[in-house]
């Protein structure tokens, strides 16, 4: 199965949105053709889960200096963006620690969710039996992160979802991308 539609799959796009999507298609194709279409959301949701995983939280770090974010949001972008330079098991765990802290209920919280659910355990860090997460949830982190971040601008939200997701575009390159997103790179 190709990665496009093992993405879409694990992601739950729409139907429609799934009909859509060749096997054939470039990671680019595929998302352009959703946001071309008019599926913002399932764009959002397929790009998230085609991205390395570090891509991903950073696109949603370089996304979130153009926001005026609360002091919360700040906190989480800055231990995501931490994550990103540096991806060491105490930067993520510290991510995720402040994601689970904070109820998942800001942006922050869903920006520091997505590098802290990119791998290591998610258990209680003094249990020795790991509890690794899907490797899907730095992109379902990332789509609710991403929305959030739309939301800042209620009246405009359904475009800057889109521009949140053109701004990506580029990031998946060729299948090269694509392939290293479902293995979590």
């Amino acid at each position: 199965m190709s990665a496009i539609l093992q993405a879409s799959m694990q992601m739950g796009l729409s139907p429609a949105a799934s009909a859509r999507l060749r096997p054939e298609m470039t990671p680019q194709a595929a998302v352009q053709s959703l946001l071309d279409a008019g599926e913002a959301q399932d764009a959002l949701k397929l790009l998230a889960r085609l991205l390395p995983k570090r891509y991903a939280v950073a696109w949603l770090c370089q996304c979130a200096r153009d926001q005026p974010l609360e002091l919360e949001d700040k906190a989480g972008a800055s231990l995501a963006e931490k994550w990103v330079r540096e991806p060491t098991e105490s930067n993520r765990r510290a991510a995720y620690e402040f994601a689970n802290s904070g109820g998942y209920k800001s942006l922050g919280a869903w920006m520091a969710a997505a590098a802290g659910w990119s791998g290591g355990s998610l258990a209680p860090a003094a249990q020795e039996t790991p509890a690794p997460p899907p490797e899907h949830l730095t992109a379902c982190a990332t789509v609710a992160a991403a929305n959030l971040m739309a939301a800042l601008v209620a009246e405009q939200f359904a475009a800057r979802r889109a521009e949140f997701v053109a701004r990506a575009l580029t990031l998946l390159g060729t299948g090269d991308a694509a392939a290293a997103g479902t293995r979590g790179a």
